[in-house]
């Protein structure tokens, strides 16, 4: 599998650059890769079918310069900023693999980081809810997935040493809970790892066996996408 550490200027190209890797895998112009990222400022990504103005204080985050902006795979919403580490791994999906079914890849995925947190951390890790992993019931990780015909984006956020108090701020609760959640404010739900995210990265290349360095990158699609989708309010708050 090949690897990029790549964390572009700004949130919109970001994210965009996931789905842009995801379209170059299915173009046929790369193989199965393993992608980190580490944002440097605040803001909020709703999950593809959310409502941003339930699941984000828009007002909140309007008052203090924190973009929202719109994936394009499911799950819940997440403030990203310093102190989170994102991977993005795109994978082929083969016939009769564990891939073929968005339940069965959440179970594959997540298993295999979670065996390769628990020894990192040398503490039992969690797979809770349906694509959180959590020590001792507190959520440290939380996933979700595109699919195309041929590739699938599966990509996730890592707590680090994330400011939670202003996740507080800038999420409501959400309208879908896991059930282990059991209402728990952000603060009492959510975990740092308190760990440098070298460790982290080099434990999930180790467990996906990402070797190769990634040589091709879509950045003109990169700049399209980010202009035209993720920069747009037309997309990003259309729920």
């Amino acid at each position: 599998m090949r690897y990029c550490d790549l964390t572009l200027p700004s949130p919109a190209e970001n994210i965009a650059c996931d789905e842009a890797l995801l379209d170059l895998c299915e173009a046929g112009g790369s193989d199965e890769l393993l992608r980190f990222w580490e944002p440097a400022q605040y803001f909020v990504v709703v999950g593809y079918a959310n409502k941003a103005g339930t699941e984000a204080n828009l007002a909140f985050c309007r008052a203090n310069s924190i973009p929202v902006l719109r994936r394009c795979s499911g799950g819940g919403t997440v403030l990203q900023g310093p102190g989170c580490l994102n991977y993005s791994l795109i994978l082929r999906i083969g016939k009769s693999s564990p891939l073929e079914g968005i339940s069965a890849t959440n179970e594959f995925i997540l298993q295999r980081n979670r065996a390769a947190l628990s020894e990192l951390l040398g503490k039992p890790v969690e797979l809770r809810g349906h694509t959180d992993l959590a020590v001792r019931g507190l959520k440290f990780s939380g996933n979700a997935q595109r699919r195309h015909r041929n590739f699938l984006l599966f990509h996730g956020s890592f707590l680090l040493q994330m400011d939670i108090s202003l996740i507080e701020k800038a999420l409501p609760m959400p309208s879908q809970q896991p059930g282990y959640r059991a209402h728990r404010g952000h603060t009492g739900f959510l975990l740092n790892l308190e760990m440098p995210a070298p460790a982290l990265k080099a434990a999930l290349r180790a467990a996906w066996n990402a070797t190769e360095p990634q040589a091709q990158f879509p950045f003109p699609a990169i700049t399209a996408l980010a202009r035209d989708k993720y920069l747009n309010d037309d997309w990003n708050l259309k729920f």
